[in-house]
């Protein structure tokens, strides 16, 4: 494999293609999940999948870290559980990339602005906050 010589590599080409609200992803399918609804404001419910799908342009087999902060999600022992975070492998020079979350049992350390974050190279490419608010049809808990 050549190096590229210095300030001769092209920059990684990004845009948020979609974001808000997307049918069930299996993380086992080649298919990303396809958009429902453009929104970051969601109704915290069993099972709904948010996220955004981003497309990178130029960047094969570059690291990339994702991050979800979420509002304090907490573990079985009641300790608000660390950001989401990681890292892929771009996979091919013009790749869909699917960030996202579901929402699951209890629902009231869910409620709050969770922030998706995509870095390349130490670069921020990507940040959507989604605020996911109680749905009209649960109670208050309070």
């Amino acid at each position: 494999m050549r190096k590229r010589k210095p300030g001769k590599q092209k920059t990684p080409e990004v845009r948020i293609k979609t974001w808000g609200i997307y049918s069930q992803w299996d993380r086992d399918s080649k298919e990303l999940p396809q958009i429902l609804e453009r929104t970051t404001r969601v109704e915290a419910v069993i099972d709904i999948e948010f996220g955004m799908v981003v497309n990178i342009v130029g960047a094969k087999n570059m690291p990339m870290d994702f991050c979800i902060d979420h509002p304090g999600i907490r573990d079985e022992e009641g300790k608000v559980r660390r950001p989401f975070d990681g890292t892929v492998y771009v996979k091919t020079n013009d790749w869909d990339f699917y960030l996202g979350d579901t929402i699951w049992e209890p629902i009231e350390d869910k409620l709050g602005d969770w922030r998706m974050t995509l870095e390349l190279d130490g670069e921020l490419i990507a940040d959507k906050t989604f605020e996911l608010v109680r749905a009209e049809s649960q109670p208050d808990k309070a």
